[in-house]
């Protein structure tokens, strides 16, 4: 009988790695998502940004943010916490449609760095009438309760 005890431990054991490889499968893996769909995914948070702030929507703009008291938001110098915060911040430095501009993204670059966080590196400019304001950004996002968000936003200018 002990025999028998020690086989089946043995034949319990000998399957744990293939049980191990279906415990660390991600939810992407699970839903079918490949990389490049997550990928689309993430841009896709950008592409409505941009689209959101051309339309002169800066709350559709901030769609794209963590709606959390933890969001960090850096540029120019400054630390912003918070959603409400940031959001007040932009509505302040963005009074109307000319001080919004046209805003345009590019260089896009994403890295993931987890099944649900990613990096995205790009370069931004706005077109407006008496300047045209350039930078670069890195954003970290976090997929919520299965949506991509920005929680953290370091936002530079080059002029």
């Amino acid at each position: 009988m002990h025999f028998k005890s020690l086989a089946a431990s043995f034949a319990l054991i000998a399957m744990l790695p293939a049980c191990a490889v279906n415990l660390n499968v991600n939810d992407t893996q699970l839903l079918g998502v490949s990389e490049a769909e997550e990928e689309a995914m993430i841009l896709s948070v950008l592409s409505a940004q941009q689209d959101a702030w051309n339309a002169g929507d800066i709350d559709g703009f901030m769609a794209g943010y963590w709606q959390s008291p933890d969001l960090r938001f850096a540029s120019g110098g400054t630390v912003t916490r918070g959603w409400q915060e940031t959001s007040d911040r932009y509505n302040k430095n963005y009074a109307d449609r000319a001080a919004m501009g046209r805003l345009t993204f590019s260089a896009l670059e994403v890295s993931r760095i987890g099944d649900d966080d990613a990096v995205v590196h790009g370069g931004w400019a706005l077109a407006r009438a008496a300047d045209n304001p350039s930078g670069l950004f890195t954003l970290l996002l976090r997929k919520i309760d299965g949506t991509w968000k920005v929680v953290s936003d370091t936002t530079t200018s080059a002029n």
